[in-house]
């Protein structure tokens, strides 16, 4: 059964200056650029009726679209660190669009969700690392920026077991906006569609 989480994906304007930052550091597994994503909620294995009431509870979502920029690489772990990753401008629309989906989780039974959302888009793991090399990497890094991309939709994504860092699949996609999901053109979930894929 695959692992599920909402995310944004990251377009290809986004994906490509960060595809430029792969390299130079010994001890990282390099997140592939077509699965850069920004983590919005993990959800985990669940059973098919449960995804089907997620997706179904997620259609319902209306936000307008919004934007984000990418401004500065960081790494998780201070004395140990163990990924590094693209940090994501403070957008107010993005906080809300991640918490109405947290609450929307835990209406259906989800447990919370113990970490802070801190929004990043993974760009590597690393394997016991030197800290001083991934000091000199953030150092070099330091000054990366983005203009800001617009966001039309956020997607329910599913992960197989791996070691981490794709592949990743979209199950369905959920277009932000003021304009009615069957206008613009994107298909709507059908029972069992998503259910199908678990067996």
């Amino acid at each position: 059964m695959p692992r599920l989480f909402t995310a944004l994906e990251i377009p290809q304007a986004l994906a490509f200056p960060l595809s430029l930052l792969r390299g130079g550091l010994p001890s990282a597994r390099w997140t592939d650029p077509e699965n850069y994503h920004l983590t919005l909620r993990f959800i985990g294995d669940v059973e098919p009726r449960l995804a089907d009431e997620i997706v179904a509870a997620l259609d319902r979502v209306e936000r307008p679209g919004f934007s984000i920029a990418l401004r500065g690489i960081a790494a998780f772990g201070s004395k140990k660190p163990r990924s590094i990753h693209a940090e994501v401008e403070a957008s107010p629309a993005l906080a809300e669009l991640q918490l109405e989906i947290d609450r929307i989780c835990r209406r259906l039974g989800l447990p919370a969700d113990q970490r802070k959302f801190l929004p990043h888009v993974t760009l590597a793991r690393l394997r016991q690392p030197k800290p001083e090399d991934v000091a000199r990497y953030l150092a070099r890094n330091a000054g990366f920026r983005t203009p800001p991309i617009k966001v039309a939709r956020f997607g329910l994504f599913s992960a197989r077991d791996s070691v981490g860092g794709g592949p990743y699949l979209l199950e369905e996609a959920f277009p932000l906006g003021s304009v009615h999901r069957a206008d613009e053109g994107y298909g709507h979930f059908e029972s069992g569609v998503l259910a199908s894929q678990y067996g």
